[in-house]
């Protein structure tokens, strides 16, 4: 990972998980229409399937927070060696008793077509979703 991450990534990137922070925010809608493609291909992790387009992945989103408040803090940026955009994230979730963060860091790896995000799939130490 020697190349760095271009700077309209990283501003898409960053904007997207400042806005996943705060349910209802308005600007989720707009958001995902300025970095997800219309037919983004997304993973469900809870159910271990994928998701098309931006209503499946705003409906998935939604439900999220209608469970919980699931927490995503952005660690770091990097280029993989094939291309796609690596970002470390510590996930958590927020409840009455406060923020439970996990123990290690996952990454979301993303894949980007003129400048919006087509693929995105979720890596542990288990593997990928």
């Amino acid at each position: 990972m020697d190349k760095p991450v271009p700077e309209a990534q990283v501003e898409v990137l960053r904007r997207m998980y400042d806005v996943f922070q705060h349910p209802g925010h308005p600007e989720m809608v707009a958001m995902m229409a300025e970095a997800l493609h219309p037919e983004v291909d997304w993973p469900n992790v809870a159910e271990n399937t994928r998701l098309r387009g931006h209503e499946e992945v705003r409906a998935y989103w939604q439900a999220q927070f209608e469970v919980g408040h699931p927490l995503v803090a952005l660690e770091g940026l990097a280029l993989g060696t094939d291309g796609r955009t690596v970002a470390t994230v510590r996930t958590g979730l927020r409840d009455a008793e406060g923020d439970h963060w996990a123990e290690e860091p996952v990454e979301h790896v993303y894949t980007f077509e003129k400048g919006l995000i087509t693929h995105m799939e979720v890596r542990s130490g288990s593997g990928r979703r």
